[in-house]
């Protein structure tokens, strides 16, 4: 489900509370930017002096200030292996790349904002000493956050596979022609049009890449999936939000250049003329760790500064 809540408390993936065992958080850093070097020294030091242990990349290591007790790991599947949770610190580039090692090993992530919006994190960096406090007593609560699993076919072979968080974006690769598209929902063609390309997205990512495109914003706890059209010259090319089993589709014509396929805008493949892309609910969703219970509207508010000013409210 995108949006199911469970008590870390009495979740049975995270520990118990009152053990002895060693308990362990996976640090993911922006180490480019002073702000988050400074931000992560700061949750180490918490961390550690509640006795809670810290893992960190080896390619991030020269960049921290990396106490003694700190552990230092390769990238790969057991990165994460015995962690119960990954703090990321960052903005959305780092969020999502924390959402990568997340999905792969089903810890839930923690996001700290050190960007402009970021809509996967869920404190911002004045709120430091509150995510340390709140994972060293473990109060947060899991959700669990659809995802998007992509196919790529080519010469009716499948030619890649891959998944996103936010969005799978069909585009241009050349800046002087429009990419001609067919989009799909269910087997069944909907429209032919040329445009700058098509994005595909869970509700998570209604408020990135789609929303730009002039998508709808889609609440979390809403199962759906969206289709929206990059400026595209055609009657109907209006965003579609379909039902969470559909499976959308966007070939790319034999007639016109070649095209690329971004996931997450971090992952991306070229598509050849011909191109097949299919999208569907993935089935491994990624987990966010959350310190409270702030309604998605007030989150979107405060995101986007909205003006609500003159709000009276329902009557009492």
């Amino acid at each position: 489900m995108s949006g199911s809540l469970s008590t870390s408390k009495n979740n049975p993936d995270l520990p118990a509370g009152g053990g002895t065992e060693r308990r362990t958080v996976f640090l993911l850093a922006h180490t480019g930017r002073p702000a988050a070097v400074r931000s992560a020294e700061r949750v180490v030091q918490g961390l550690l002096r509640s006795g809670i242990g810290v893992r960190i990349l080896r390619e991030e290591a020269a960049d921290l200030p990396v106490p003694a007790p700190v552990e230092v790991v390769e990238e790969g599947e057991s990165a994460t292996a015995g962690c119960e949770l990954i703090v990321v610190l960052g903005g959305d580039g780092t969020l999502l790349r924390g959402a990568e090692f997340a999905r792969a090993s089903g810890v839930p992530m923690l996001g700290v904002n050190l960007g402009r919006v970021g809509f996967l994190a869920e404190a911002e960096r004045d709120d430091l000493d509150k995510v340390v406090d709140r994972v060293v007593t473990r109060a947060y609560e899991v959700e669990e956050r659809m995802t998007l699993d992509v196919l790529v076919r080519a010469d009716g072979r499948v030619v890649h596979t891959d998944w996103a968080l936010n969005e799978a974006s069909v585009e241009k690769a050349a800046r002087e022609r429009m990419l001609e598209v067919v989009i799909e929902v269910d087997g069944r063609p909907v429209s032919a049009f040329g445009c700058d390309g098509v994005v595909c997205a869970t509700p998570t990512g209604s408020t990135a890449y789609a929303f730009s495109a002039g998508g709808p914003v889609v609440w979390p706890e809403v199962e759906a999936l969206l289709m929206v059209p990059i400026s595209a010259h055609a009657l109907f090319a209006k965003p579609l939000v379909t039902s969470p089993a559909s499976v959308l589709a966007v070939e790319v014509q034999t007639t016109t250049l070649q095209g690329v396929l971004w996931c997450d805008g971090r992952r991306t493949v070229p598509l050849p003329p011909g191109a097949r892309v299919e999208v569907r609910r993935g089935e491994v969703p990624v987990r966010l760790a959350r310190l409270h219970h702030a309604l998605f509207t007030d989150r979107l508010v405060a995101k986007f500064a909205l003006p609500v000013g003159g709000w009276r409210g329902a009557p009492r």
